[in-house]
């Protein structure tokens, strides 16, 4: 539903995760049926790119699913971006060349560290390793205040970040004793959105630099 309207709304393109759970990037038999269902559905509602990862028990890029997920017709003439499982690889360089050969166009990562700032280094080499031939994407803990240097530190021509504000709920009558899901969740009455103003200003930068 969310894909369909997002469809309606925007001319830009909509890549879609695929993601059946939270945790590691191990998955299992079941779970690869999932996923298998929801890029058949994602593409049926006019997906423009999918991303997603999956990891060996070794650390190693699952080669056999992610070949899976890309040939068996699921994903034809359909962009391909390798999520942040690739910050949980043994080897990010032999994994970077993995997978330029298994085609993904794009791979995401904070250069296996807390934050794309504190991966800087890792990024630029695998920006200078990749040779454009899959382009490399920092992302994880990017704002306004850090993105120029992150951007001239990596040679990156892409980023990817949430943009994201808390907004204040709309509703009146509050329960403060009930949180749905986890004690330690977040506020019921907190809403996360993507900050348009953010968004305004981090697109500045960029164009600015690139």
């Amino acid at each position: 539903g969310l894909l369909q309207v997002v469809k309606q709304c925007v001319r830009i393109p909509v890549f879609v995760m695929i993601r059946p759970r939270g945790g590691d990037f191990l998955y299992s038999d079941r779970e690869v049926e999932v996923m298998k269902a929801d890029i058949r559905l994602a593409k049926l509602h006019g997906a423009d790119g999918l991303v997603f990862g999956a990891l060996t028990e070794d650390g190693r890029i699952d080669t056999e699913l992610c070949t899976a997920l890309l040939g068996e017709g699921v994903c034809r003439d359909t962009l391909s971006c390798y999520l942040s499982a690739f910050d949980m690889v043994h080897d990010p360089l032999v994994a970077l060349e993995t997978l330029i050969s298994l085609g993904f166009e794009r791979v995401l990562t904070s250069g296996c560290d807390s934050s794309a700032l504190e991966g800087l280094s890792l990024i630029k080499r695998l920006a200078e390793q990749a040779k454009g031939r899959i382009v490399v994407v920092p992302g994880g803990g990017i704002t306004e205040r850090n993105l120029q240097r992150i951007l001239e530190g990596s040679t990156a021509s892409e980023f990817h970040c949430s943009a994201r504000s808390a907004r204040d709920s709309g509703m009146k009558f509050r329960n403060p004793n009930v949180a749905m899901g986890a004690s330690f969740s977040a506020p019921e009455y907190s809403i996360k959105v993507a900050d348009v103003a953010k968004v305004r200003t981090l697109n500045a930068i960029a164009k600015n630099i690139l």
